[in-house]
């Protein structure tokens, strides 16, 4: 029964992963990686697993019975997800990695114990005192690592058995590989073991991800063939160099040109922190972790943020020489060196890791709305109670907004929010009755005091907090609507501006500012677009109602009776019109239908 509410939790914790490219790991109860993966989705692909286990393998059911938890990574690419996945493939050598995939193993690439060595792909892991590199999860990508090699290195690839003593004899003649460059054919004794031997030793590196190292090395003897006037060797070690830059320049997760760093990066949400770090070690990944943080008292959060790099250093072991963070950490991290990028490629990795916790964050906030709904509601009611100022819970929260055209139609709609969530069953809409022309102001005077008045008199429980869509003047209508009816003191008044999304409140000359992630202003903007939608509707409604009513009062012989119903029935003008005579007949009768059509010919 445990393992059952267990994989329920999963699978409903799989419903707020974002649908994103991404890698995602599986871990048993001992806090151990038995499963990478990438995705393209990161929700699709990790769902599939807690689906009906009638469409999982043998292997994989055993392995999904095993997971206690999973976490995810999010990129920017599936070529991302695809370099980060065989670098944590790599440094944690999960279990069932290799079982999966329909049986097959994962390929490996195998520089073979022989003289001159091959450099090849293999599913077979043979113990003949040969290198092996990998596993790589796709094949794709062990496909672009030979084929970097090969156009960094002139090996050769050839099944010849080039013992000394068929070399020394010539048994062998040069093939098309030495003829287009590829090879410098060792078979016929062109090249020395020695050199041979100093492109092997390379392409190691280059397979162990170490191409930092290679590059410097490149860069010296470049340096050193350029001094002694060799000069076409020396563009041979600049060429290298490029091709070595573009291959790896495609990617934030697999990049040369950051080396060595840990990343750190907070966001914040009431008394909530939320941050993703990030280890970069040889150019590449190779550790990603997301934390929540409960903030019990007020705290900087350049504290946080200090106290969030202490524990990962905890954790992980001592930091890199260099932490790239947001903005400078309280605390003492001596000698790693704190920088704050501002352009390039480390920005970008920070950005990166600014985007994991952001989506963390927004994970556990829905996952708390399923799972802890009424925690949810009393964190969302009481920001709002903080941030506005109120003696009481919002309980009840009322939106309005104007809509007109050119003083025409003018109506009003109100939307009701009761626990921080829409009441649709609440929303009133307001015809506009004592204002002539387009006049906001008036507008919003009018229908806050019909409101107001009428719960008032029907001892209807008030809100406790009123939003306007609009600028100052349609606020101070409003605050002058609700001083007229003596509710002033009892209701809490805010405007809401589209420009800045800044809030005014009556009397105060300067607008509030909150955070755009604040969760009373997401409430409020979120009031706001549902008023808009709400008016509008309405409004629409009415002008094509006003509009069919207006073309049928022109007509003589129809009555406002016989125009409702047609109205009723065929909603507009147009569908009127390409109604039959059989069709208008059945609804206002045969001498109705005979006007229609008469007037219809003659327009």
């Amino acid at each position: 029964m445990k393992v059952r509410e267990n994989k329920d939790i999963l699978r409903d914790n799989v419903k707020l992963i974002p649908a994103l490219p991404g890698v995602y790991r599986f871990y048993n109860k001992e806090g151990v990686v038995i499963y990478v993966g990438k995705a393209k989705s990161l929700r699709s692909r990790v769902s599939q697993y807690f689906q009906a286990e009638e469409g999982l393998s043998a292997k994989t059911r055993v392995m999904v019975s095993r997971i206690d938890r999973f976490e995810y990574t999010v990129v920017e690419s599936e070529t991302d997800a695809l370099l980060l996945e065989n670098t944590l493939i790599k440094k944690h050598q999960p279990r069932y990695n290799i079982l999966l995939k329909d049986g097959k193993t994962y390929p490996w690439i195998c520089i073979r114990n022989e003289e001159f060595p091959r450099v090849m792909l293999t599913r077979k892991f043979i113990r003949d005192g040969s290198h092996y590199y990998g596993p790589y999860s796709n094949v794709s990508y062990a496909y672009s690592l030979l084929e970097l090699i090969g156009n960094l290195f002139k090996i050769r690839n050839c099944k010849l058995i080039l013992t000394p003593e068929n070399i020394r004899t010539k048994n062998f003649r040069p093939c098309l590989s030495y003829h287009i460059g590829k090879c410098k054919a060792p078979c016929a004794g062109y090249q020395s073991g020695e050199n041979y031997d100093s492109q092997i030793a390379k392409i190691k590196l280059i397979l162990r991800g170490e191409t930092a190292s290679l590059a410097r090395e490149l860069r010296e003897e470049m340096a050193h063939a350029a001094k002694e006037l060799r000069f076409e060797e020396a563009q041979e070690c600049k060429e290298k160099l490029e091709v070595i830059g573009q291959h790896y320049s495609k990617s934030l997760v697999v990049n040369q040109s950051i080396t060595n760093v840990d990343v750190f990066s907070v966001v914040f949400e009431n008394n909530l922190a939320f941050g993703n770090y990030m280890r970069v070690v040889n150019g590449s990944v190779i550790q990603s972790l997301n934390v929540e943080m409960k903030l019990p008292i007020e705290e900087t959060r350049e504290f946080v943020l200090g106290r969030f790099i202490s524990g990962m250093s905890d954790k992980f072991g001592p930091l890199s020489r260099e932490l790239i963070v947001q903005f400078a950490p309280e605390g003492d991290f001596s000698p790693s060196r704190i920088n704050i990028p501002q352009r390039g490629d480390k920005l970008s990795l920070l950005d990166l890791s600014l985007k994991n916790a952001k989506i963390f964050k927004i994970e556990k906030i829905k996952q708390e709305e399923i799972l802890r709904p009424d925690e949810h509601k009393e964190r969302i009611l009481s920001a709002i109670k903080r941030d506005m100022e109120l003696d009481t819970m919002p309980v009840h929260i009322e939106c309005f907004d104007n809509s007109n055209i050119q003083g025409t139609f003018a109506v009003s709609a109100c939307v009701v929010f009761r626990d921080g969530v829409p009441s649709k069953r609440d929303y009133r809409h307001f015809n506009v009755k004592r204002v002539v022309g387009a006049n906001d102001f008036a507008t919003m005077k009018e229908v806050i005091n019909r409101r107001y008045s009428r719960l008032t008199a029907e001892e209807t429980p008030l809100p406790q907090l009123v939003v306007i869509d609009g600028g100052r003047g349609q606020v101070n209508a409003a605050y002058e609507a609700l001083q007229e009816i003596g509710l002033e003191k009892r209701i809490k008044l805010v405007g809401i501006a589209k420009r800045l999304e800044e809030l005014i409140v009556p009397g105060d000359p300067h607008p509030l500012f909150l955070d755009k992630n604040s969760p009373t202003l997401r409430v409020i903007m979120q009031m706001r677009d549902e008023a808009h939608r709400f008016g509008i509707t309405h409004h629409r409604n009415r002008r094509s109602k006003g509009q069919v009513m207006s073309e049928l009062n022109e007509i003589k012989g129809i009555g406002e009776k016989t125009r409702e119903k047609l109205l009723a029935k065929f909603k507009s003008i147009s569908e009127i019109r390409r109604a039959s005579a059989d069709e208008i007949a059945k609804v206002a009768g045969k001498r109705v239908a005979a006007i229609l059509e008469n007037h219809f010919k003659t327009d």
